[in-house]
């Protein structure tokens, strides 16, 4: 099983940057329900604590406080772009030292946490609106992952 110690802490952060970073691109995605939607995040990442044991690597990141990123960026656009490298980086850290199944496990928790996210606040009669799908569409092909 792999855990934190089995990281530098630069590649720790990274790791745990990606998830709220993920959740930062679907916040803005849509303008409103920023409020809602932060809060969602934060309830993703108790819902995963409560699922304790079953992965040791996703334990250790859900038992951190998601922060967030706290570059100024110019445009939502450069949010989504650093965000989606982030995701990128993350999982291909992950896979030269965790196994495939908890690289599965973390790229479902933060599609999960995505998903939370959109729904948090409805948008024009919507549960998740286009833009967030299409924003939850580029975090699952970051991720190298199918939306499940």
């Amino acid at each position: 099983m792999t855990s934190k110690s089995d990281f530098t802490a630069d590649e720790w952060q990274e790791i745990l940057m990606a998830p709220p970073s993920a959740g930062m691109i679907v916040v803005t995605a849509q303008r409103g329900g920023s409020f809602r939607e932060s809060i969602a995040m934060a309830k993703a990442y108790v819902e995963a604590r409560q699922q304790h044991g079953e992965s040791e690597l996703l334990d250790e990141i859900v038992s951190t406080k998601p922060e967030r990123d706290h570059t100024h960026y110019h445009s939502p656009e450069e949010l989504k772009q650093h965000g989606l490298q982030t995701l990128r980086d993350s999982v291909a850290l992950l896979k030269t030292k965790a196994t495939p199944v908890e690289v599965d496990e973390y790229r479902k928790f933060i599609v999960t946490l995505c998903h939370k996210v959109a729904a948090a606040h409805r948008e024009h009669g919507q549960e998740v609106s286009e833009s967030e799908q299409a924003a939850i569409n580029d975090i699952t092909e970051a991720l190298h992952t199918t939306d499940e």
